[in-house]
């Protein structure tokens, strides 16, 4: 059921919309390739076990830590738009 000047699904659409932003994000995230011997963020040494446990790695576990914290920060998009969304 729609409301307001929403179309009939709007409500599923947004949802869905949300999902599929959100898998994108992680597939991003995902490492392709092959795993680096050096952090290409401090060029810390990347231990051997960590490149056979994590394909295509870009950084070691201290950076790592450090970005999916930043990674964390990111809310994701409010696509409903209403009125207190659009106060804040």
């Amino acid at each position: 059921m729609a409301s307001g000047w929403a179309n009939d699904g709007a409500v599923h659409e947004q949802i869905e919309s949300t999902v599929q932003d959100a898998v994108a994000r992680a597939r991003s995230r995902l490492g392709q390739g092959e795993s680096l011997t050096h952090c290409e963020a401090c060029e810390a040494a990347i231990p051997e076990a960590r490149r056979q446990a994590v394909p295509g790695v870009r950084l070691c576990v201290a950076c790592q830590s450090e970005a999916d914290q930043e990674a964390k920060k990111f809310a994701g998009y409010n696509r409903r738009g209403s009125k207190d969304s659009q106060l804040r």
